[in-house]
């Protein structure tokens, strides 16, 4: 008797154990479903996630065959699920252009920038700086430079530093190397060993 009692014990304490088991690996599975739905939520739209995060690059880029570009930037963002794929430089970027010897005709800088490829268009953002082979310096907050067209411009206000005086105007348009140059809307012209003083018109 005492043996059918043990056995009927240990029986139950099995049964106890195996329900136990399988109601552990249900919950379990019910968590990891829960956890992948939400995994998957998180990436519905997947125009919103790039399809290459590249982190700390200093790369050369070529132009027909010709290495025509340097590009420095702490992260580069690819996005190529969308109806124009673009580049995103969210952490900054530095750009220097060459000539056919290779020497240095521009270099440009931003806080941000975004490339479209398909139009060859950039535009950068905020702090833009630009030095050219002359030594003037540019520097606007809004700033577009198309390729296709061998063309830079902007409608923002521009700060144009010369060897002998600064130029101010709002707008402008110029050529790749920023040599030959248009501003639209002059705001002033002065000295730069008299700076303190009122632009002139």
């Amino acid at each position: 008797m005492r043996n059918i009692v043990s056995i009927n014990k240990f029986k139950l304490l099995n049964k106890t154990r195996t329900i136990g088991l399988i109601v552990l690996v249900f919950l379990s599975l019910t968590a990891c479903k829960e956890d992948k739905k939400e995994t998957i939520k998180s990436f519905k739209d997947l125009t919103h996630v790039p399809t290459l995060l590249t982190k700390n690059v200093s790369t050369l880029i070529s132009d027909s065959g010709i290495t025509r570009y340097r590009l420095v930037t702490a992260e580069w963002s690819v996005f190529e699920r969308v109806n124009e794929p673009y580049w995103y430089f969210p952490k900054g970027i530095y750009v220097e252009k060459f000539d056919s010897i290779f020497r240095v005709e521009a270099s440009i800088k931003a806080d941000s920038a975004y490339f479209i490829e398909g139009r060859k268009l950039w535009h950068l953002k905020k702090n833009v700086k630009i030095l050219n082979l002359q030594g003037e310096k540019f520097e606007t907050e809004d700033l577009y430079w198309d390729q296709f067209l061998q063309k830079i411009y902007s409608d923002s206000f521009i700060k144009i530093e010369q060897q002998k005086r600064i130029i101010t105007g709002i707008g402008f348009e110029s050529n790749e190397s920023m040599t030959r140059y248009l501003i639209h809307k002059t705001q002033g012209i002065f000295d730069v060993d008299d700076t303190n003083s009122e632009p002139q018109p």
